[in-house]
């Protein structure tokens, strides 16, 4: 049987995926959860994964394009991304989001294997 576990975000380091963004990634069996920074101006380029994501913005604001369709996302809000459907985000201020990814996101795992992720 599983054990329920804590993670506390700040005792987790920042991942420097590029000089834009960051991330620290707490894992589960079937989920993945990642709080993420972008910079504004910051740019994920048009991508699919099988894992759904939910991306709900704390801090900011996304202009989102997901399959040809765009709508800016602002601190509060939740955009909901459909399992290998395409999509894009620019940071349109300093922003901080949550990434909910289900199943998990093994191409980030791959990159990390820092203990706790």
């Amino acid at each position: 049987m599983s054990r329920a576990r804590v993670h506390c975000w700040d005792d987790i380091a920042p991942e420097k995926v590029t000089e834009m963004m960051s991330r620290k990634i707490v894992t589960g069996e079937r989920s993945l959860v990642a709080q993420v920074y972008l910079k504004k101006g910051a740019l994920v380029p048009m991508h699919a994964h099988p894992s759904e994501q939910l991306t709900y913005v704390l801090e900011g604001s996304l202009r989102m394009m997901v399959a040809g369709e765009e709508s800016i996302v602002r601190a509060g809000e939740i955009i909901h991304i459909p399992s290998d459907v395409s999509h894009q985000a620019e940071a349109l201020a300093d922003t901080l989001e949550l990434d909910l990814f289900s199943p998990v996101r093994e191409d980030w795992l791959a990159a990390d294997s820092s203990p706790g992720r």
